[in-house]
């Protein structure tokens, strides 16, 4: 039997976004592996048939010793398991996975999910990476990029002169994610659904939030994710003063979803392809979001959506507004035009063939 081994920073990476690629190996006779820390997916993706293998990482630190115990780390997992080929997601699994596989000559395919701060703007960390990625990925089997931006900037750096494919980002259920009737226009209700944190945007969501609320009172401004310590106190000020409504963390995105006119992502955050746009595009919502790689290659402007310049508070509240000015019928085409372009583009299925097509090839 052959095995294919994924290795993840956190078990969200699967489950959430690549779980057909599970379902269709196991479907197919292949033995499935996962490398990650623990977490509350791991016990389903086990039922389903998956073995786990329990790993440390520190996704953000970068003590030496550290980084070079998970390389160790997965050498001595690739010697155990003897995967037949390894597919790898985020930083520190594709490059210390991709250096420990070189030494048993496994087939190593990578999915950049975006180049992280780190990578993207210039520091001293940048051309730490940039010669971390040259090395690691110098027999690399194949590279997946989620945007041209990403793929220029390995091209650009040298990293890569061949051996990579641009994929639409981790695609979206179009099935789990069904396009959902458009709601009324009594109340129209704003979501932000993501790590509540500086490079998400919420700075200027917070901003529009405050302006828009003075102006039209007939709105509703929603936040739904992990808040960062830096931002409890702001979001509990504007939750009691009416502004906003924090829910927290969720499980049900395509419910908040179903409930939200306009989804609202101003993010800078470098990342591949932003799966809430896919996810928020399939259930018929509209989206303002920044004109940035990981988030403009899901918008039409002004046919899905808009799109509005990054850290510009004035420029998000401008396109809200005119959202609002349009009428109920224009807001349901928005999001109804949404859902086609994720049924020609975005379906995670031409993801799960692709990685299907290069596994059997890699064996």
């Amino acid at each position: 039997m052959k095995k294919v081994l994924f290795l993840v920073n956190h078990d969200y990476t699967v489950y959430n976004t690549r779980l057909e690629i599970v379902e269709r190996l196991l479907k197919e006779g292949y033995q499935v592996h996962i490398s990650s820390p623990d977490g509350v997916r791991i016990p389903e993706l086990v039922t389903l048939g998956c073995h786990f293998h329990e790993i440390s990482i520190n996704r953000h630190g970068m003590n030496p010793l550290e980084e070079l115990k998970l390389i160790n780390t997965y050498k001595q997992l690739f010697k155990t398991i003897k995967p037949d080929v390894i597919l790898g997601f985020t930083i520190k699994p594709n490059i210390y996975g991709a250096i420990a596989a070189q030494k048993f000559k496994i087939p190593f395919i990578a999915n950049i999910t975006g180049l992280g701060t780190a990578v993207e703007y210039k520091s001293w960390k940048q051309p730490i990476f940039v010669n971390l990625y040259k090395y690691a990925f110098k027999k690399i089997y194949k590279v997946y990029f989620q945007n041209t931006a990403n793929r220029d900037f390995f091209l650009n750096y040298k990293i890569l002169t061949e051996h990579f494919t641009l994929i639409p980002g981790s695609g979206v259920n179009l099935n789990r994610f069904a396009e959902k009737s458009y709601p009324d226009n009594s109340v129209v209700k704003f979501a932000f659904i993501s790590r509540v944190m500086k490079e998400k945007g919420i700075d200027q969501y917070l901003d529009t939030a405050s302006y828009i609320r003075n102006k039209f009172p007939n709105t509703e401004f929603h936040i739904y994710g992990f808040c960062e310590q830096a931002y409890e106190d702001k979001l509990k000020e504007l939750q009691d003063k009416g502004i906003v409504h924090f829910h927290g963390m969720i499980k049900d995105i395509a419910g908040a979803l179903e409930n939200t006119n306009c989804l609202l992502h101003p993010s800078y955050y470098p990342e591949g392809l932003s799966n809430v746009l896919l996810e928020a595009s399939a259930i018929g919502r509209p989206i303002i979001t920044t004109n940035r790689p990981g988030c403009r290659e899901v918008i039409d402007d002004g046919v899905n959506g808009y799109l509005a310049e990054q850290k510009d508070s004035k420029d998000l509240i401008e396109k809200v507004e005119k959202f609002l000015n349009l009428t109920q019928e224009e807001k349901n085409q928005l999001g109804h035009n949404a859902r086609l372009k994720v049924e020609k583009e975005f379906d995670r299925q031409i993801i799960v063939e692709q990685y299907m097509k290069d596994i059997a090839h890699a064996i």
